[in-house]
């Protein structure tokens, strides 16, 4: 028996690669339910076929920003998870009105929508963009952010704890540089690498999903738990998936360039996981940090007095030194991603 046997799930967002690696492992806890919402029929139809053995799962069609959606698809429910969330960078910066309607006022929507229904868990899928943000994107997620550790403490009466997890990349997933960069190189012999000292924290789907699912049982409720994580440069990955890709499909290295075409559109050279000004208020455990909440620091301090202060400081990609080549070519072969 685990956390989640027995329980009614709600999973919004549930048809991208986190929500589908998420669902294939709750299920195997045995829940009474696993709710899937999401907008996008298709997607839906297709892991209904895929996984049409699964009694337990449920499709709903919604969006997030539709607050009457989300409360009848959260009635008799235990745990949430948003999981819904505009992700690209530039679109993000192009259409940040949009942007505002899914991250902010669909997070706002789940909370209101879980404190009516008195749920037990709800769990919020961040991003290291949300450090210092730079762009609409980032800006999102940290007001989401303050909202879910808001929510906490203004639930009054109702159970439910609110939790946050802050994500680096996630290797595979649908947005990627590494699917991208396959399609490149089948379809025009070379692939577009925005800034080739750009470094980012990479985390691996088991590990992302791992991070999400214990959370809500080791959370006393407001915190935001952040996974240690490898940094990898990027240019790194481009050349080992040159390499791999071509050697598979017996391609000339040779033929494929590598083209350098700089930042777009609100992105940065190096993410952060964790300010300062955060480490002074967070702990140590083991294979994550729990960062509390300035607000009620006092209040949740307690619950972690005998985990170990983090070390002050700024948590940043660029202060890190990266993965080697080899070590990221073995993590990336380990995932089957090349």
């Amino acid at each position: 028996m685990g956390y989640y046997s027995n329980k009614n799930i709600l999973v919004i967002g549930g048809t991208g690669t986190i929500g589908r690696g998420l669902i294939k492992e709750i299920v195997k806890q045995k829940p009474n339910v696993v709710r899937i919402f999401s907008r996008d029929e298709y997607k839906q139809f297709i892991m209904e076929r895929e996984l049409e053995h699964v009694a337990e799962f449920r499709y709903l069609i919604g969006d997030v920003r539709d607050y009457d959606r989300v409360d009848r698809a959260m009635r008799d429910v235990d745990v949430v998870f948003n999981l819904a969330a505009m992700k690209h960078v530039p679109a993000c910066e192009y259409n940040p009105n949009e942007a505002i309607k899914t991250n902010v006022i669909g997070m706002e929507n789940v909370i209101k929508a879980a404190m009516y229904n008195n749920v037990e868990s709800v769990i919020f899928t961040s991003s290291d963009k949300a450090i210092n943000p730079p762009n609409s994107y980032g800006a999102t997620k940290l007001l989401a952010e303050k909202l879910v550790q808001a929510a906490n403490f203004n639930k009054g009466n109702c159970r439910t704890k609110f939790v946050a997890v802050r994500f680096g990349n996630v290797m595979g997933s649908r947005g990627s540089v590494i699917p991208l960069f396959k399609k490149q190189i089948q379809e025009s012999g070379k692939i577009t690498v925005t800034d080739p000292e750009m470094t980012r924290f990479m985390m691996t789907l088991s590990q992302a999903v791992k991070l999400i699912m214990t959370s809500p049982q080791k959370a006393v409720g407001g915190e935001i738990f952040i996974l240690k994580m490898p940094v990898i440069k990027l240019q790194h990955i481009a050349e080992i998936v040159v390499e791999e890709t071509c050697s598979k499909l017996n391609i000339n290295r040779e033929e494929v360039e590598i083209q350098n075409i700089g930042l777009r559109a609100g992105e940065r050279r190096f993410e952060e996981l964790m300010t300062v000004q955060e480490s002074e208020l967070a702990f140590d455990l083991n294979n994550m940090y729990a960062v509390i909440p300035s607000t009620y620091a006092e209040i949740i301090s307690k619950f972690y007095k005998e985990e170990k202060r983090v070390e002050v400081g700024s948590y940043n990609s660029h202060d890190i030194e990266p993965l080697t080549k080899e070590e990221v070519r073995k993590l990336l072969k380990e995932e089957g991603l090349v």
